[in-house]
């Protein structure tokens, strides 16, 4: 990200937010680069198998956080106004997305509903303050009305499906779970590729309602509680 010198100094907790999530910044002198601000760890080494990146600092809003990704070739997720570095996925999460991709628009084709996936950000409105940005790895929708003049997404997808990663995995099974409890998502999937089985809550009122494991092992097949008639099968999904 560039900022130019008076910018930084003006705001310079807001860019510190920045550097502590992962970002580089590079201060400008009219319009010369000046100095740059980077984060203590090393930026260029991160992997999937370490932890995500996020600030210490105060809550960071939604309007920081669209300067932050508009800004930036990073990827990154907004939850209850802490901002979270994306990692490059590894082999084995690609696969189990893809997989499972492939399932779902398979079964969805020629359905109102539509399943995408990451990268794509959806936002939601968890409470009047309190904007929420994230990219799941797989999503779907049914009410393509919510999408923007400028083809953003600010609804709520039926389906949400994270794989987990050393890196997400509580993200993944305590913050975003609570996130889409609250947010009204139907049914949410987690994936879990080390332990080769699939977790799928119901959600409804701010409840789990049900929930049930598939498991490679028991050579079962994943079937969707809302969507009657779709299923994956775990042999495909986990090598």
């Amino acid at each position: 990200m560039r900022v130019p010198t008076t910018k930084m100094q003006n705001n310079f907790g807001k860019y510190l937010k920045y550097v502590e999530a992962g970002e580089e910044i590079i201060v400008t002198k009219s319009g010369k680069e000046a100095a740059k601000i980077l984060p203590c760890h090393d930026a260029d080494a991160v992997k999937e198998e370490q932890p995500e990146y996020r600030t210490s600092g105060e809550w960071v809003t939604y309007e920081e956080f669209l300067e932050l990704t508009e800004a930036s070739e990073q990827r990154f997720e907004l939850i209850d106004g802490v901002i979270y570095n994306l990692a490059s996925p590894s082999y084995k999460h690609q696969h189990v997305v893809g997989e499972l991709f492939g399932t779902f628009y398979n079964w969805f084709k020629g359905k109102k509903c539509v399943p995408l996936t990451s990268p794509f950000d959806v936002t939601f409105f968890k409470e009047e303050n309190n904007i929420c940005v994230v990219q799941p790895d797989v999503v779907v929708i049914c009410d393509m009305d919510n999408l923007d003049e400028k083809d953003k997404y600010k609804g709520i997808p039926t389906l949400v499906v994270e794989v987990l990663s050393p890196s997400t995995r509580s993200k993944d099974m305590l913050n975003k779970l609570d996130l889409y409890k609250q947010c009204g998502v139907n049914e949410y999937w987690l994936v879990d590729p080390i332990n080769e089985h699939i977790l799928i809550y119901v959600l409804e009122d701010n409840e789990i309602v049900n929930n049930k494991t598939y498991s490679k092992d028991a050579h079962q097949a994943v079937h969707s509680v809302i969507f009657a008639g779709l299923e994956a099968d775990l042999q495909a999904v986990f090598v």
